[in-house]
């Protein structure tokens, strides 16, 4: 069984980080690289069981569920409704710990961590994108991305010099004083993505983002996955479209809680597969539209 999140003692100070957050990581998403031989996965889940138990019934959401993601891969999580994805996601992000088994994130074993260090860790080694953008309706495009900064405790200065960044590097630089209801949903998405790099993280981890775009926008944010894939981030994708999961490096299927496919595509560090067009029937068929076909 996993240990319980430990929390702070009443009047327990906690104590301060020796840098700011964006300084742990290598500039540009690089890995540093003492001995490839030493360096622990990003991911290492080991025979990890989550179990929900509402009243009288017994919920085996995931079981002995073990998956080792390396630095650099670019993997795709598929399942139907209730195959234990989202279950999995969960624990992946730091947002939920297992019933039992083992998970570490960078060689950090999760379930010894307080509530408290949990979220630095979330904040410091995982960018989050999800499929409706969660970005604060009211707050320009810039402030939004300047968020996990603020909470890392960066200086407003640095803060938006290293947002400004983020959002050039995603081909938006021009909405930065834009609010999310000026923007499309593209647009959304490419903000989201950039408030997930802005700290420079060890895992993107990314749920159903391409589920609310259309087929152009769908490519664009795929095509952002693969270059900061091959700038070296490790990207983890939640999906159902057998489309979107094609482009990943590594294809990993859930049923019922259990892992029943493990298919790898293309190597680890090797340049991920170059997107293709996606939802083609959706376009034969806007296409016939537009010339009066069915």
């Amino acid at each position: 069984m996993h240990k319980p999140l430990r929390s702070l003692r009443k009047g327990q100070a906690r104590a301060p980080r020796r840098r700011p957050l964006h300084e742990r990581a290598a500039p540009g998403g690089a890995v540093r690289r003492r001995d490839d031989r030493r360096i622990a996965p990003v991911i290492d889940v080991h025979d990890v069981c989550k179990v929900f138990e509402l009243g009288q019934i017994r919920v085996d959401a995931l079981r002995n569920v073990s998956l080792r993601i390396e630095r650099g891969d670019f993997v795709a999580i598929m399942g139907s409704s209730g195959s234990g994805k989202s279950t999995l996601m969960n624990i992946l992000g730091c947002l939920d710990i297992p019933t039992s088994g083992r998970y570490e994130i960078d060689g950090v074993q999760v379930s010894e961590m307080d509530e408290d260090d949990l979220s630095d860790l979330r904040n410091r080694k995982i960018g989050f994108v999800f499929q409706n953008f969660n970005l604060v309706p009211r707050t320009s495009a810039i402030a939004n991305v300047e968020l996990p900064l603020a909470y890392a405790g960066l200086p407003r200065s640095e803060r938006h010099q290293h947002a400004l960044a983020a959002l050039q590097a995603m081909g938006i630089a021009d909405r930065s004083h834009h609010l999310p209801s000026e923007l499309s949903g593209g647009q959304q998405q490419r903000v989201a993505i950039a408030r997930a790099i802005v700290t420079n993280p060890s895992l993107i981890l990314a749920d159903e983002p391409t589920g609310n775009l259309d087929s152009h926008s769908t490519e664009d944010v795929l095509e952002i996955f693969a270059a900061l894939n091959a700038q070296g981030r490790t990207v983890v994708l939640i999906t159902h479209e057998p489309d979107v999961a094609e482009q990943a490096k590594r294809l990993v299927r859930l049923s019922d809680g259990e892992v029943v496919e493990d298919r790898r595509t293309t190597n680890v560090h090797d340049r991920p597969p170059v997107v293709h067009a996606q939802k083609s029937s959706h376009r034969a068929f806007s296409a016939g539209a537009k010339e009066g076909r069915p």
